[in-house]
């Protein structure tokens, strides 16, 4: 038996088999979940990736800056599960403009584009599936928290504060139906995406001296189990809340 048997879970932001979605599409299914991927204009390329899962989902197109593919995407799950118990956000996106020291710098449509893809998609993605989320779902973001200002982060750094922000608003106004809202913190991993961030490198080696209980930048499985059991129902009176998975280097200061 595993803490999501019987649970139906769509997960984003699965691009390569580096992507820490693809890990959690993994933990998840390994305990009995039933799972639907999405793709960002890159459908063929995302159900190769999802091919090589124990048991590979189906791949919906979901653009979160797209009204009518939003629109329409309880109608394109539902083909597939027909409601949900479990919600994986793991959508970022900066332009280069509102990275890598940009930020005195950055102009309005960088920024913009930046906290509507990496922010206001949470309360967008939540509002699109509403129809099939079931009383009790669970809805979990990836999130990126070192404590304060990182050079560098910039725009992005912005956008995930705001994303904490909306989790406690969607905490809320979902609370009357036992639908949890929570994030997960993670420290910096080595993807796809975090390859495009500049002095990611230095970051790594900053983060394992700091953290009490070390770094290691392949810790994908570590956070991947965290948010399945968020998914699960162990975690039935927690909402709002940011579960750290850095190796406790959020607690250290500095």
């Amino acid at each position: 038996m595993g803490i999501l048997d019987g649970k139906n879970i769509l997960i984003t932001g699965v691009l390569s088999y580096s992507s820490i979605a693809f890990e959690i599409a993994r933990t998840a299914q390994a305990e009995g979940a039933e799972v639907v991927l999405t793709s960002y204009g890159r459908r063929s390329l995302v159900e190769r990736v999802a091919a090589r899962l124990p048991e590979p989902p189906p791949v919906v197109d979901l653009d979160v800056t797209d009204t009518a593919q939003l629109d329409a995407l309880a109608e394109r799950v539902g083909v597939h599960l027909d409601g949900l118990d479990g919600v994986v956000h793991a959508i970022a996106f900066a332009p280069p403009g509102a990275l890598g020291g940009e930020f005195l710098r950055t102009s309005w449509d960088d920024a913009a584009t930046t906290f509507q893809v990496s922010a206001f998609s949470l309360q967008a993605l939540t509002g699109a599936v509403q129809p099939l989320l079931r009383d009790g779902a669970s809805i979990v973001a990836l999130d990126y928290d070192e404590g304060g200002a990182s050079p560098g982060y910039d725009w992005m750094g912005v956008a995930k504060s705001g994303l904490e922000s909306c989790a406690r608003y969607l905490a809320h106004y979902l609370g009357p139906r036992a639908v949890r809202v929570n994030l997960v913190a993670a420290g910096p991993l080595r993807t796809v995406a975090s390859s495009h961030i500049p002095g990611f490198g230095d970051s790594l080696a900053d983060w394992d001296e700091r953290a009490p209980l070390g770094w290691r930048p392949d810790g994908h499985a570590l956070v991947a189990r965290a948010c399945t059991a968020l998914l699960s129902d162990w975690f039935g009176a927690t909402t709002g809340e940011i579960v750290h998975v850095d190796g406790g280097r959020h607690a250290m200061g500095g």
